[in-house]
């Protein structure tokens, strides 16, 4: 927060991409992922009004967060606690895994059966399901920015709701906020060390999905992601990280 605060000037930020400690036990190396709610809320405030100095009026601030099966509602606690210094414009949902049965896929080609892809670790439980979903909570100061939604979005598979429907101008619909992003397959675990990363596709279609950004800001860099996808773009970026190994990481990535 302080690296933000002192380095990063007051308005000079059009799109946040972050992902704090989600405060659920992650073994992190150089943070204490375990304090009392109130606490950790406190210091999230903190970080939210850090965030708002440093963004653009018409700036984007995309928050990553997840809960854990017995506790959903620890996102939701962060997202009131932000209430008081932003608009929540989107709730976007990142779809890590998905189950889809034939039935109800349709007449698609290449898919002979039920389909289950994506990130899936099962938990030892009889209570809860497992969590294949986390949030990407889009905030913004006014609740009016505007986004380049096409940027982000997919091709019509009826065809024939192009130039049927006044809002369908070409061959690409909004992609709407339920986003399947996997995460990418790696070999070991030196490849990604951050017990609780996101890939890059994730910070990649934030990104696009705000348009015309001009500076990218995480203060919460872990391994890089967020980097390496302004980066691709063409972004600058500015990012803190206060542990060694992840920043070391990072840098290496780039």
């Amino acid at each position: 927060i302080s690296g933000l605060k002192e380095n990063v000037s007051e308005k000079s930020v059009d799109v946040i991409v972050t992902s704090p400690p989600y405060n659920i036990g992650i073994g992190y190396g150089s943070y204490n992922d375990a304090l009392p709610r109130e606490k950790y809320l406190a210091w999230m405030e903190e970080v939210g009004v850090a965030i708002k100095q440093a963004l653009s009026d018409d700036g984007s601030f995309f928050l990553n967060i997840g809960n854990k099966p017995k506790d959903p509602w620890i996102a939701w606690d962060v997202a009131l606690v932000l209430k008081k210094h932003f608009t929540l414009q989107n709730v976007i949902h990142w779809i890590k895994s998905i189950a889809i049965n034939k039935a109800d896929v349709g007449n698609y080609p290449n898919i002979g059966g039920d389909i289950a892809v994506g990130h899936f670790k099962p938990i030892v439980s009889d209570r809860f399901l497992n969590d294949c979903q986390e949030y990407i909570f889009h905030f913004t100061k006014t609740g009016d920015a505007h986004l380049d939604k096409l940027a982000v979005g997919i091709p019509y598979q009826d065809k024939t709701n192009v130039g049927r429907w006044k809002a369908a101008k070409e061959d690409k619909r909004d992609r709407g906020n339920t986003w399947f992003i996997p995460y990418e397959t790696i070999q070991s675990k030196s490849e990604r060390p951050h017990p609780a990363t996101f890939p890059v596709k994730l910070p990649e279609m934030c990104i696009k999905l705000h348009g015309d950004a001009e500076m990218v800001v995480d203060p919460f860099t872990g391994i890089g992601s967020t980097a390496v996808a302004a980066m691709r773009l063409g972004v600058p970026f500015v990012g803190f990280e206060i542990d060694k190994e992840y920043l070391d990481t990072a840098t290496a990535r780039l």
